[in-house]
């Protein structure tokens, strides 16, 4: 995983090519402190129907499946909850051999 500027704002990569997850701060106006995040076939449905507060269809990367989140609501959305978001994103877009790898040598929870 790298981490670099990617229009302006922190963007990680896998292999220093695919993103899985960009943070972004006021894009364009908008208002968010938040990150885009990678998901999975009806995530950003569901999530979105579940807590609309925190969850949004992000753009240029929505029409995707990607999932818009906020880090600025009241509450906060809980850690272990975004840790895992962060890290379906990453088994998403990371090679299939690079999951295997992690989840063979990754300690138990």
């Amino acid at each position: 995983m790298t981490e670099r500027l990617s229009h302006g704002e922190p963007t990680f990569f896998i292999n220093d090519k695919k993103t899985f997850v960009t943070t972004v701060n006021d894009h364009h106006g908008d208002g968010i402190f938040g990150m885009w995040i990678a998901a999975g076939p009806g995530e950003q449905e569901a999530r979105i129907d579940e807590d609309p507060q925190v969850y949004f269809r992000p753009p240029y990367v929505g029409h995707r499946g990607w999932l818009g989140v906020r880090l600025d609501t009241d509450p906060l959305l809980d850690d272990a909850t975004l840790t895992e978001l962060i890290h379906e994103a990453w088994c998403l877009i990371a090679p299939k051999k690079l999951v295997a790898e992690f989840e063979r040598t990754a300690p138990p929870n």
